[in-house]
């Protein structure tokens, strides 16, 4: 009778501490990125409870959360070692759209002008692309990107002139066009007038993914240059269904083949402007770059990413991003120092 006494209250306390590890966990929920390299080492975190804060006409209305143990996931987990080595980005060039208008986040300025962390949004894209990944590539005595153009409407770039001055050969404008698809030619055109036969291939990035770490920027690049285009994602973890009539469910598509498709995405230039060629011809209708090279059937290599480099969209958005970069304790940024 002692003995099943002393194994019944043994049950009670071990159940008991389970249930208390489980509602701490759902308490914090966080996911970290998992860097290929220890110097480039970046992580985040992501608080399980939501925080609904009006965007008011400053954006530093938005502040994280600092006091929730953080349950670390990477998108990483469980896969194959990876090639840890770095590319060569001499002969890339970026385009960095910022023409957008940011409606969905109720603001009265476009996202990309909004502050995450004391700077525009813009910013810490320009400073990944102007900075840091040219500083880390000289570490490794590698060649850091070959030009850099900035896709923004006319009536901004004045403000952002100084920032074009101070990097005159590796920065340059381009106007947007009435859709993405335009705007990516627009700043492709630049890119080939300007770096000419010099850049063989283009990163296309979307200035509201601010998040996007150098170790995800080195992978895609490396499989473009393998495959001729690639594209960062991650594998999506909610439940499918198609709707047709947004009433009733069709049916439920397998998780097991889907990705959320991320920035930037890599091409060959040469194969890009071949299929900007072939939409126009045909009158195709694409949702992205990496959809072109789909449309005439050669390969695009799906490069995997982190959960963290997420769109801002939506106010709730920012919060998270805030999370993220003050849990990776980045240097401030300065483009005009």
């Amino acid at each position: 009778m002692t003995t099943t006494k002393n194994s019944t209250i043994s049950i009670m306390i071990q159940s008991s501490f389970l249930l208390l590890l489980f509602v701490n966990r759902v308490d914090s929920f966080a996911f970290t990125t998992t860097s290929a390299t220890t110097t480039t080492r970046e992580k985040g975190v992501v608080f399980g409870h939501n925080h609904h804060h009006p965007l008011t006409s400053s954006p530093c209305a938005f502040q994280a959360k600092k006091n929730r143990t953080p349950w670390r996931l990477s998108a990483k987990e469980e896969t194959e070692e990876e090639d840890e080595s770095v590319p060569d980005m001499s002969k890339l060039g970026f385009v960095l759209l910022a023409g957008g208008t940011g409606s969905r986040m109720k603001a009265n300025m476009p996202k990309q002008f909004l502050t995450l962390r004391d700077i525009p949004v813009l910013h810490h894209s320009l400073d990944l692309f102007l900075n840091r990944i040219p500083a880390y590539l000289k570490e490794q005595n590698l060649g850091g990107p070959a030009m850099v153009v900035l896709v923004m409407d006319p009536k901004y770039q004045p403000e952002y002139q100084p920032i074009v001055d101070k990097y005159p050969d590796k920065l340059a404008f381009a106007n947007p066009g009435e859709e993405r698809q335009g705007s990516v030619e627009n700043g492709l055109s630049k890119l080939v007038e300007l770096a000419g036969d010099s850049c063989e291939y283009v990163a296309v990035h979307d200035s509201a993914r601010p998040l996007v770490t150098i170790d995800e920027i080195c992978s895609v690049v490396k499989d473009a240059s393998e495959y001729g285009a690639a594209v960062l994602g991650v594998p999506c973890k909610a439940t499918i269904k198609e709707s047709e009539d947004g009433v009733l469910v069709k049916r439920t598509i397998p998780r097991s083949t889907l990705w959320e498709v991320h920035t930037p995405q890599v091409i060959r230039i040469e194969t890009l402007l071949r299929g900007f060629k072939k939409v126009e011809e045909e009158n195709l209708e694409v949702t992205d770059d990496v959809s072109i090279v789909e449309a005439m059937g050669e390969p695009v290599k799906m490069t995997r990413g982190e959960y963290t480099n997420l769109k801002i969209t939506t106010p709730e958005d920012m919060d998270v991003a805030e999370a993220i970069l003050e849990e990776r304790k980045l240097e401030s940024v300065d483009l005009l120092a």
